[in-house]
């Protein structure tokens, strides 16, 4: 990454797009806290996680949901048990394990109203690795919801299905973002995705971003400047 400066504020909705290898999911690994910068600084409510002492940093990761594009699920745990795991940075050791065995009534009924939400409360007791593509990606999305984060991040969270399905779980977590007030950032590759369904639109190309605007402000040549081949001699 490279002379990237960004500022994401509660309940703000940013698509990130550009080429492969732009670093779309390096920058979505600082805002969460994943991986360490080697040079400035990323701040969570003000706090420089580089200073922060470890338990102030698991705070801070426990508050900011992820969706991985490989879903990061567990394939031989049950959808419930999968779900029930979006709370464990936010438990002891001895709480965890007993959420995953046996989670309370009352986090049972929380997680079935959160899967029914997104249309697969039937799956609750499902083997993760039944399910679809889909239904993977929505229980991922619900994982990371549980754990009551106030900004959510999605890395390509619909690279693995087609275009209308594609286009509902995106509609889907702008709506989740916007009822619980929680900033949402995702990477996509797909430009139209993008520009019909985020107000701000972040380009990055080769580690820098290119842009950083209001959508509605952009035109094909910031978009096409994105993956435009480079000169030669010049770099990526």
């Amino acid at each position: 990454m490279d002379r990237v400066d960004l500022e994401l504020r509660a309940g703000e909705m940013a698509a990130i797009v550009g080429p492969s290898g732009a670093g779309k999911t390096t920058l979505l690994r600082l805002l969460n806290g994943a991986v360490a910068p080697t040079a400035g600084r990323v701040l969570f409510e003000g706090r420089d996680l580089a200073e922060a002492a470890p338990d102030e940093l698991r705070a801070a990761r426990a508050s900011v949901g992820f969706v991985h594009q490989d879903h990061a699920l567990v394939p031989n745990l049950r959808v419930v048990q999968n779900v029930a795991a979006g709370r464990l940075g936010r438990r002891g050791l001895f709480a965890s394990l007993r959420a995953l065995v046996r989670p309370s009534r009352e986090e049972l009924i929380e997680i079935h109203a959160l899967l029914d939400r997104l249309g697969v409360a039937h799956k609750l007791y499902a083997r993760t690795d039944t399910l679809s593509g889909g239904e993977l990606q929505r229980v991922a999305i619900a994982r990371a919801l549980h754990q009551g984060p106030r900004a959510l991040l999605a890395d390509e969270p619909v690279a693995s299905v087609d275009p209308e399905r594609a286009r509902a779980i995106v509609a889907l977590l702008a709506e989740l973002s916007a009822e619980r007030g929680l900033a949402l950032v995702v990477s996509l590759h797909d430009l139209a995705l993008a520009r019909a369904a985020f107000p701000r639109t972040i380009g990055m190309r080769a580690g820098r971003v290119v842009f950083d605007a209001p959508t509605a402000e952009l035109d094909e040549r910031d978009f096409a400047r994105l993956y435009e081949l480079p000169a030669a001699g010049a770099d990526a």
